[in-house]
């Protein structure tokens, strides 16, 4: 698939030269800052040295003096407490860090998390009804409950309060709770609207530390499981979720939690002695990637494949031998998610090529009741990277077409499933990913419905992958140094991209050979140079990139859209060119 590269505008080149002399660092490194929205040196001082007493007032957010009010009242009569969450890493990450901070000050409390098939998504009838049967008088509902108007009814009819925390944008009514916490509100002046669903969590448990006059670092225990919430619910990671993210990566390389550690154990990572000492290290540095691909899925495999009250108790455990047993039997499920995700995506993919009338259309809806209602999700984004439309994946669950989307850049995939909401039983979701559920003779008119909205919104430009590039470098700008301080752009993620840089006129150096396990020779590796001088070659890696093998031994000049990153091989370290795309010259 072709991709258009986009390369950004510069930014203003007085601010550059300025804010360049009072750092001293380069100017690419400064067009970088100011990209970014880092003009002044304070600035500049945040962005790399975040500091958590930058972090906003807990009470700023609507309804935060009444969720504080109502817990303590709960604690001072001795009233049982239900901390309730969606399946998700978000929502059990989120129960986590609530339920771990509450258990520490009052006994009588329990968690829930609804069974994704049996129950579905957000706050359920069934799990009310448990509550009731244990004599919970409050629900505290994390990462789910803002259209809740009904259920909320429901419980408050059977004595249950609730109090809601939640993320996702909330309806034309907000439900009849004693406190709604969500800086989406429209009435809400918490002046950071992206938390995840564990930060808004997080702000009431920083909210009940003050209010109780506790130590900060009661409230900052958990910044470890706001890391991977943030990393898994991709929100953006600046202003308030930078700090937070910054510091729970510190503590998850410092001192993991024993849920946390057997995961990323059971993954191939690795702790060992620090120079001779006790103290133990991982063998690399733990970063947002390492996050999202290695340990959000396999927190999320115990709720796609057989129950996500797993997940928790795997957070939760003080217990190094639980959590490695918890920790091993999770991911056991998620090799079987694996597998599930692999077969679907192939049988989807082939789906899609044997109909003419699919490829033509603008986005991609598909529909096969036998397929695994905790994959599809994980399915539509694969169908991305291979047709790159707007997606959904649909199954059939208790009696109701159910189904997870994701969409492309510029699109906004729940407002076009909103279009559609007088044929949905619910939907709910964000920007670039929804979930939704109809009755099956729904499915066809809403099928015509989307499409048309597509057509009506979607550019032929939209629906080419854009690949956007921070800026140009020549092969001299990079020295140890830049990379040094390229380093410290981090904790990437949307908003704070990696940067991706562009070199033009390259060639290789000859040592160019296609690599790949039992003989299929899928990778590049390289040596490239400019074309004009053979200064400072830079070794390159280019995943999934061997068809360009030839080329390259040809030795055509081409062009270059890459990371910069590091190579560690048998004790050495060396810089390296992460490749994202590769364009040959004519």
């Amino acid at each position: 698939m072709e991709n258009r590269w986009v390369v950004k505008e510069e930014a203003d080149k007085q601010v550059v030269e300025r804010l360049g002399k009072e750092l001293s660092i380069s100017p690419q490194l400064t067009n970088l800052l100011v990209q970014r929205g880092v003009t002044t040196y304070e600035e500049a001082k945040s962005f790399f040295r975040p500091s958590l007493d930058e972090l906003p007032d807990p009470f700023l957010m609507k309804d935060m003096d009444k969720a504080v009010k109502r817990i303590l009242q709960a604690i001072d009569n001795n009233e049982s407490i239900m901390i309730y969450g969606d399946y998700d890493v978000d929502g059990t990450t989120a129960v986590s860090l609530v339920y771990s901070f509450l258990k520490n000050i009052h006994k009588k409390i329990e968690f829930y998390i609804p069974d994704r098939y049996l129950e579905g998504y957000g706050i359920s009838c069934k799990g009310i009804d448990t509550a009731y049967e244990h004599g919970v008088k409050l629900i505290i509902a994390l990462d789910c409950g803002i259209k809740a108007i009904d259920k909320v009814n429901y419980a408050t009819d059977k004595g249950i309060d609730f109090i809601i925390g939640d993320h996702h944008r909330p309806g034309d009514r907000i439900p009849s709770a004693v406190a709604v916490l969500d800086p989406k509100r429209s009435d809400c002046l918490y002046p950071f609207k992206d938390l995840s669903g564990a930060g808004v969590g997080f702000k009431l448990v920083q909210a009940l530390t003050r209010k109780l006059e506790l130590p900060d670092k009661k409230a900052f225990g958990s910044l470890d499981l706001l890391a991977i919430s943030i990393a898994a619910d991709i929100v953006p990671i600046t202003g308030e979720n930078r700090i937070l993210a910054y510091f729970g990566l510190k503590q998850i390389n410092k001192s993991p939690r024993p849920g946390v550690y057997s995961i990323l154990k059971s993954s191939g990572f690795e702790r060992i002695a620090e120079n001779g000492t006790s103290k133990t290290v991982f063998t690399r540095e733990i970063t947002i990637s390492d996050l999202v691909f290695v340990v959000s899925p396999r927190i999320n495999a115990a709720g796609r494949i057989k129950d996500a009250t797993d997940s928790v108790r795997l957070l939760i455990s003080s217990h190094d031998d639980y959590a490695e047993k918890l920790g091993g039997e999770i991911n056991i499920l998620n090799t079987t998610r694996r597998d599930l995700d692999t077969s679907i995506t192939q049988e989807a993919i082939d789906i899609i090529n044997a109909s003419e009338e699919l490829k033509k259309k603008k986005t991609t809806v598909l529909f096969k009741e036998e397929w695994h209602k905790g994959v599809i999700g994980i399915v539509a984004s694969r169908l991305i990277e291979h047709f790159y439309k707007p997606t959904i994946v649909l199954t059939l669950s208790d009696g109701l077409v159910t189904g997870s989307a994701r969409s492309v850049k510029d699109f906004d995939i729940y407002d076009a499933i909103d279009s559609c909401s007088h044929l949905l039983a619910h939907f709910g979701g964000h920007t670039y990913a929804a979930g939704l559920a109809m009755k099956p003779e729904n499915l066809d008119l809403f099928l015509k419905e989307f499409e048309a909205y597509a057509e009506k919104h979607l550019t032929e430009e939209m629906l080419v992958p854009e690949i956007e590039i921070d800026e140009e470098l020549y092969f001299s700008d990079i020295n140890t140094k830049f990379y040094r301080i390229l380093k410290q752009f981090a904790p990437f993620g949307p908003g704070n991209m990696s940067p991706l840089f562009v070199s033009h006129h390259l060639i290789d150096t000859g040592y160019a050979k296609a690599v790949g396990k039992n003989g299929d020779p899928r990778h590049l590796k390289f040596e490239a140079v400019h074309r004009a001088h053979s200064g400072n070659p830079l070794k390159a890696i280019a995943f999934n990139m061997g068809e360009h093998y030839d080329k390259m031994k040809q030795g055509k000049a081409f062009s270059l859209c890459y990371h910069l990153d590091e190579n560690n091989w048998q004790g050495n370290t060396s810089l390296q060119l992460r490749v994202k795309d590769i364009r040959f010259e004519e």
